[in-house]
């Protein structure tokens, strides 16, 4: 039997995420390495290779979630997480492998022309804003300045918005060739599908979110002034992102269960069929 595209309601959404926590929460310094060890094998790429490493590691974003899809369905049915999973699916048949490279070929063309556009809008003001925080403990005075450069504002607004549209045609099409089968041209019709039809279980997916992130910032950081630490605020954003951004990518098992019927729909997939609840 082939997936099945389903119909979700609003309130799969806050379960994506809810079940996303769950399942960190059976192995999370495995699952957290995941996407640590991903990062600094990233940075690497990019520190050897300074213009070809920044293209390779937009091709990667589709393995990585991919590869997150794999190892939560491993977590969760007692098998091994580990790095290798990033690219287990490429050792599966030619065909699927032809198809999950275009894909990663594709968007990371796609990607970087949008961030090359980007930079162009605001005279590069975006890369100046990172390259200056990730220094550590920027002015405000500093980041105002560029902030109120003309062509920034815009910049932002066509990143955000280029890069949602790009992201809907890619977000379930790795996982479609692989336990789908399906073809290039077929997995991203698949997935914006997907997305367009349950656009309001993925609008509370990501209002969750967000509720999420901003509820636990204000916390810590209530915490932290209490504390009299209200200092250390700075320290803490990498430990929350690496929890979040790794949450978040284990999320996307369940939202591609639900949306698809489960990864087991298929009948010639490459692997074990993943549990749809925790």
């Amino acid at each position: 039997m082939a997936l099945q595209l389903k119909t979700v309601t609003l309130g799969h959404g806050p379960r994506w995420v809810v079940d996303g926590f769950r399942a960190f929460a059976r192995r999370p310094l495995a699952l957290g390495l995941l996407f640590l060890v991903f990062l600094a094998a990233s940075a690497i790429v990019a520190a050897v290779l300074p213009f070809v490493g920044s293209l390779l590691q937009l091709m990667a974003l589709p393995l990585l979630s991919l590869g997150y899809m794999v190892a939560t369905q491993s977590a969760l049915l007692g098998g091994p997480v580990h790095p290798g999973q990033f690219i287990e699916p490429l050792r599966a048949d030619p065909v699927r492998r032809r198809s999950l490279l275009v894909l990663c070929v594709s968007y990371g063309l796609l990607a970087f022309a949008i961030l090359v556009l980007c930079a162009w809008v605001s005279d590069d003001a975006l890369a100046r804003l990172q390259a200056l925080v990730a220094k550590g403990d920027p002015t405000r005075t500093q980041i105002e300045a560029l902030l109120d450069e003309p062509g920034v504002t815009s910049a932002a607004w066509l990143l955000g918005v280029l890069g949602t549209a790009l992201s809907v045609p890619f977000w379930f099409a790795p996982a479609l060739v692989h336990w789908g089968g399906q073809g290039v041209g077929q997995s991203l019709f698949s997935s914006t599908m997907a997305l367009w039809r349950n656009k309001g279980a993925f609008t509370t997916f990501v209002a969750t979110w967000v509720a999420v992130v901003t509820l636990v910032s204000v916390l810590l950081s209530m915490l932290l002034a209490a504390l009299g630490a209200a200092r250390f605020a700075g320290m803490m954003l990498m430990p929350m992102a690496l929890l979040f951004s790794s949450v978040f990518y284990v999320s996307q098992l369940f939202a591609f269960n639900d949306n698809f019927g489960g990864a087991g729909a298929a009948a010639d997939e490459p692997t074990g069929p993943p549990p749809t609840k925790v």
